[in-house]
């Protein structure tokens, strides 16, 4: 029996460089490209993609301010049963903004945001790394 998907890694395509605000962390440069977001939710996890994947919600945790930006969409979206800061010591990338998504972090990883350069190819291949169970940005039906 395999372990149920407890972590989540969302692909983001920022389509030109810009400043943005990001809750109290402050206000950070960020070039265009793609990034790669690492979260997880011990319940509720296809609940908590759904509300990332929303246009329309309050602005609360780091990731939210990023994908509201305007320009920034997220195009793909994967789950494992990985712990989260295993997943992002796994996922190569530059960290833009330190303690991005990892204000409770335990272990040390600095930030949950991954910068992954402006190749959609490069950025693609984070989810080949695993075995993942894709949910399309796009499906009409979330």
């Amino acid at each position: 029996m395999s372990k149920r998907p407890c972590t989540y890694q969302l692909l983001i395509r920022l389509a030109a460089p810009q400043r943005i605000q990001i809750g109290r962390l402050g206000t950070f440069s960020f070039p265009a490209g793609y990034y790669v977001y690492t979260g997880s939710a011990r319940r509720h996890l296809e609940a908590r993609v759904a509300r990332h994947l929303s246009r329309s919600k309050n602005l609360h945790w780091h990731i939210d301010y990023l994908v509201a930006a305007p320009g920034a969409r997220i195009i793909g979206v994967c789950c494992v049963s990985e712990m989260e800061c295993t997943v992002v010591g796994l996922t190569r990338g530059d960290v833009v903004v330190s303690g991005f998504g990892s204000s409770d972090c335990r272990s040390g990883c600095g930030s949950h945001l991954k910068y992954r350069g402006s190749s959609e190819k490069a950025a693609v291949s984070v989810f080949k790394s695993m075995e993942w169970r894709r949910w399309a940005a796009d499906d009409p039906s979330r």
